[in-house]
């Protein structure tokens, strides 16, 4: 069990380490972190990101938690050929089949998630990574 307000100072980190990555490419971000259960423990908007990017961060963030996977590893399982083909139509449309979602992981165990939305699938798993790399 993490200890009290521990993720949230965690997730107060990435969000700042990523909204330096995404002042440093020029592009306005959602960043969102949530814990195993799906919960939201942080959203940080940008001035002028996308308003969309808010909850397609939150859901980023809830598919990497709920699948204990990338949201990007989920989408390459969700394709029409692939094993999981459907998935993004379950948990009430939640679940993100592109990238830009990842597990927080404490030691050995998987924490919560961080998502973003904002840019390319690209930019927006470049800020992501940022924000995990500031733990």
């Amino acid at each position: 069990m993490t200890q009290t307000g521990k993720l949230l100072e965690m997730a107060k980190k990435m969000a700042e380490a990523a909204e330096k990555k995404a002042v440093e490419i020029d592009v306005p971000m959602v960043i969102a972190v949530c814990d195993m259960g799906g919960n939201t423990v942080l959203v940080h908007r940008m001035e002028d990101s996308l308003l969309a990017s808010i909850s397609i961060a939150q859901n980023k963030a809830y598919t990497a938690a709920s699948l204990k996977m990338p949201s990007s590893v989920a989408g390459d399982a969700a394709k029409e050929a692939g094993e999981l083909f459907g998935l993004g139509n379950c948990c009430e449309g939640r679940i993100v089949t592109f990238g830009g979602g990842f597990p927080i992981i404490d030691g050995d165990r998987i924490i919560g998630a961080i998502g973003v939305s904002g840019g390319s699938v690209a930019e927006d798993e470049s800020v992501a990574q940022a924000g995990l790399a500031a733990l």
